[in-house]
């Protein structure tokens, strides 16, 4: 059976002494630099939401709102039974463990809790980050194709690749599905929809096209990986990714239209904090 050479990189980046700097954590500092950088050039355009000063906190909340739900996420969705009799397993994210569902549900209060602090539009700001977020997706399953996890099921495709951990069968290489459908396609989706000027005034629309289109690409590449092993087949055949996204199309679409049928929203560019500061001092 053909078959590609998986390509055997080394999944520390950066060794120096016993620090080691891991690419999976590269990705993650990647998507988050990169999509804050993207927020503050999507916030740069009528209706304005949020101040470059408030962006730059919101990247602190978001990363919280990450690491926190993306790590309780996948204790509760993916491995509870594990946790539950090894509880000091809990902080150790440098094993791995990070589930997107509980990632995006983590990044979703952390907006709440933000735009509900600052008084500013919750949609609009989940609308900012939703264009963002499929830099990170991207970033993300780069990283886990390096790491060789979370690969395909088998497969007799003439690039399906042999993955170190697993087995000797050529398997879909999964996360690249990813990379291309939730980081390239997505964004590109939502590129277009963020450049019209009728889309962005009727915030939700964007964060609902993230939602509902994230949950629809997740679906189907988890029709080509390989599930949990800890889980398998659950509700019909379905896997436990594609159980948690169809609310994901479910919501999005919900939160889409009601954007669209609300008035749409109007507002001044605010004065950016920094400027104030300055011309106060």
């Amino acid at each position: 059976m053909l078959s590609l050479a998986f390509p055997a990189i080394d999944p520390i980046a950066i060794a120096i002494g016993p620090l080691a700097i891991r690419w999976y954590a590269l990705a993650y500092i990647a998507g988050l630099i990169i999509g804050w950088r993207y927020t503050l050039a999507y916030i740069n355009k009528p209706p304005y939401v949020m101040t470059r000063n408030q962006v730059d906190d919101l990247l602190f909340w978001a990363t919280l709102g990450v690491i926190l739900g993306g790590r309780t996420g996948y204790v509760l969705f993916y491995n509870l039974d594990f946790y539950l009799a090894n509880p000091s397993h809990i902080i150790k994210v440098w094993e791995g463990g990070m589930s997107f569902h509980g990632g995006m549900l983590g990044v979703i209060i952390a907006v709440f809790c933000f735009a509900k602090l600052r008084g500013i539009s919750f949609l609009g700001v989940v609308d900012a980050v939703a264009a963002a977020a499929p830099i990170g997706l991207f970033f993300g399953r780069i990283a886990n194709f390096i790491n060789g996890e979370l690969f395909g099921r088998t497969t007799d495709v003439p690039w399906g690749m042999v993955f170190p951990r697993g087995g000797p069968e050529p398997r879909h290489p999964s996360q690249l599905y990813e990379a291309g459908l939730e980081g390239i396609a997505l964004f590109c989706i939502l590129f277009a929809l963020g450049r019209s000027e009728k889309m962005r005034s009727h915030p939700g629309v964007v964060g609902g096209t993230f939602l509902a289109g994230y949950g629809i690409c997740r679906i189907i590449v988890e029709f080509f990986r390989q599930p949990d092993q800890q889980l398998g087949y659950l509700v019909f055949g379905a896997t436990m990714g594609q159980l948690l996204s169809i609310p994901m199309v479910l919501v999005g679409a919900g939160v889409a239209i009601y954007g669209l049928t609300r008035p749409p929203l109007v507002g001044t560019k605010p004065v950016d904090d920094s400027k104030t500061k300055t011309a106060k001092s």
